[in-house]
């Protein structure tokens, strides 16, 4: 059976701030990453290279979230939502691994140099 695409086409030329009601939930992260004008909006603060950082940048997200309720916006809410649960792939852990390891690194040389 051929995979209707037709929905996938139209979702990433879709305002879903003037269409919210084209906005269909998808499966865990599904769209969240494509989802009109809401990718442009938030994802600019997923940040996670040091956990104090993945803590600022869920703070702002968080925050983002409650705008969106405040607005009732519905789909601004779930893409937030979505991206506050998104986890790391395991692609991207060797990057964030090897920065963590030169920063603790460079704390060690910098308290052996004391």
């Amino acid at each position: 059976m051929a995979k209707d695409v037709s929905y996938i086409n139209d979702y990433y030329d879709t305002d879903f701030r003037r269409h919210p009601k084209k906005y269909r939930i998808g499966c865990g992260e599904n769209g969240v990453l494509t989802a009109k004008p809401y990718k442009s909006e938030i994802l600019p603060h997923r940040r996670f290279k040091t956990p104090e950082i993945a803590k600022e940048s869920a703070a702002k997200i968080y925050e983002l979230y409650l705008d969106y309720k405040q607005q009732c916006d519905f789909v601004g809410m779930d893409m937030s939502r979505k991206l506050l649960e998104m986890r790391v792939t395991p692609a991207a852990m060797p990057v964030i691994l090897d920065n963590n390891a030169r920063e603790k690194q460079k704390i060690r040389h910098a308290v052996c140099a004391v």
